[in-house]
């Protein structure tokens, strides 16, 4: 038994994990610098998050109350919360430039059983959040293509879940056998077209994602250069109307926009300086996009006051620039700005699932090699030099999912799982502080452990104001992972049988 349980929490040296990504066979491409780090940090950030959640965030629910113009302070919480993360994040790229994210990172600091519990964990971060963003592109998808005369039906564009709620939808819908075919043709679209992309190579990938961070950033600037003009004073009163409670709801909310600075470390092994790059890629994305996020939100609640979101629905509150600008009643040109801002939503979640799309096989990759997933799954495209397999697998798993299931089952579980890697790198930290102080850090956490304890509080913080079917949920999938390890993982571990 003392055996088994040495083996459960055994580490790996962080010099064998730095040497198996020189091995020529499992070598990827080495092609990236600093500004495409930035670029895909800010690609995976920038998101279904702003565009998307800030309206439900300022005004609230049946569950949670509104936090108003104090949205702005929403936003400085969570982004002090993910910003302890992102410090913890950075020293690790830079000192294990590997891929496999906090995967690897707690391979090295807390053990086997952590690393391979927070690897299944981030499947839901990177493969169910993108089920979510695919579905919120093809609702964008749909009402943008809408405005050129192309309408898409509701069976070929929606779930049955939703569809239950649409009358007559189950009526209308073509039959086999009796029964109605209904799927999200859209979302499993998008997803095959970013699958390929990814399969071609990573510079191709990162310079289609730097076009699109562009065309984002351009579209928000619009936003809020229009939305200037339109923006009242007043509305920012009163700033809080739920006080604290609401802050911090909408907090728990915009959690969802900061999703993706940690995806940066998964190319830690394609980027060809990566003890100063990932820092930059890291730490920078999360300030730029910050930044963004407080500014947007400040002329969408100067906008459109607090006492007449509250009375729209939500449905319109999911799309809440395109909301402002309606409210604002835009007489030239107002049909045409509410447009651009719907194109850059839709290019905004094509950005998201780009970066997303790109960081699940290298999960996958890195488990690969270490025997905890079959071998195939660490095989690298002979011309392209990517994770063929397991790219081609992700967008199976995905695509095929988003055609069946709602976007608010996939919400919650990926705030959950995601909130959870950041507290075991914060954990990794402390331990790899203690156990290696004198390694070489080409970049070191500022207060240790400071910085790392308040960044496990503040995620756990976030983490309780989750319902409590999100805990029992995310208990349930961590159990299945863990049946598996026992299964397959803790048989085939190269390090156990080296051992």
């Amino acid at each position: 038994m003392a055996g088994v349980f040495r083996q459960l929490f055994r580490t790996k040296n962080l010099d064998a994990i730095l040497h198996e990504g020189e091995v020529p066979e499992h070598q990827l491409k080495r092609v990236l610098g600093w500004f495409d780090v930035v670029m895909l940090g800010i690609g995976a950030i920038i998101g279904a998050g702003i565009f998307a959640t800030i309206g439900t965030a300022a005004a609230g629910d049946i569950a949670r109350p509104g936090a108003g113009p104090a949205l702005i302070l929403s936003f400085v919480v969570t982004a002090i919360a993910c910003g302890f993360a992102a410090l913890c994040y950075a020293e690790f790229a830079a000192m294990v430039p590997i891929s496999g994210s906090a995967y690897t990172y707690s391979y090295a600091t807390l053990g086997e059983l952590v690393a391979w519990i927070i690897g299944w964990d981030l499947i839901i971060e990177y493969a169910v959040g993108n089920v979510a963003v695919a579905i919120s592109w093809a609702n964008y998808f749909k009402t943008f293509v809408a405005g050129f005369g192309i309408f898409i039906p509701d069976w070929l564009s929606t779930d049955y879940r939703t569809a239950a709620k649409i009358p007559g939808l189950f009526e209308t819908a073509p039959h086999v056998l009796g029964i109605p075919i209904i799927f999200n043709l859209p979302a499993v679209s998008i997803v095959a077209l970013i699958t390929i992309v990814l399969v071609l190579g990573i510079r191709g990938s990162a310079r289609t994602n730097t076009a699109m961070v562009i065309t984002k950033l351009v579209v928000l600037g619009f936003f809020i250069v229009i939305g200037l003009k339109y923006v009242k004073p007043e509305n920012w009163t009163p700033f809080a109307p739920n006080g604290w409670a609401g802050i911090q709801a909408g907090a728990a909310i915009v959690f969802f926009a900061y999703i993706g600075f940690d995806a940066v470390s998964t190319v830690a092994e394609e980027v060809r300086n990566p003890k100063r790059d990932l820092p930059i890629g890291i730490i920078g994305s999360l300030v730029v996009c910050t930044v963004i996020y407080i500014v947007v939100a400040a002329v969408f609640t100067g906008i459109i006051p607090y006492s007449a979101l509250v009375k729209t629905l939500a449905t319109s509150q999911a799309e809440p620039l395109t909301l402002a600008l309606q409210y604002a009643n835009i007489e030239r040109w107002g049909d045409l700005f509410v447009g651009i801002v719907a194109f850059g939503s839709v290019v905004a979640h094509t950005a998201v699932l780009l970066v997303f799309q790109l960081g699940q096989p290298r999960i996958f990759f890195s488990m690969a090699r270490d025997g905890l997933l079959p071998k195939s799954f660490a095989r690298v495209h002979p011309k392209y030099r990517t994770p063929y397999v397991t790219t081609i697998l992700t967008g199976l798993a995905v695509g095929i999912t988003s055609m069946f299931t709602s976007i608010d089952e996939m919400v919650d579980l990926t705030n959950i799982g995601t909130l959870f890697a950041f507290v075991l790198v914060c954990v990794g930290i402390l331990v790899l502080r203690k156990r290696d102080p004198n390694r070489p850090r080409a970049f070191r956490t500022p207060l240790v452990p400071l910085v790392p304890i308040l960044g496990i509080l503040s995620c756990l913080y976030l983490m309780l104001g989750l319902p409590w079917v999100t805990w029992v949920r995310f208990a349930g999938w961590l159990l299945v992972g863990l049946v598996v390890y026992v299964v397959f993982g803790y048989k085939k571990s190269r390090l156990r049988r080296a051992g």
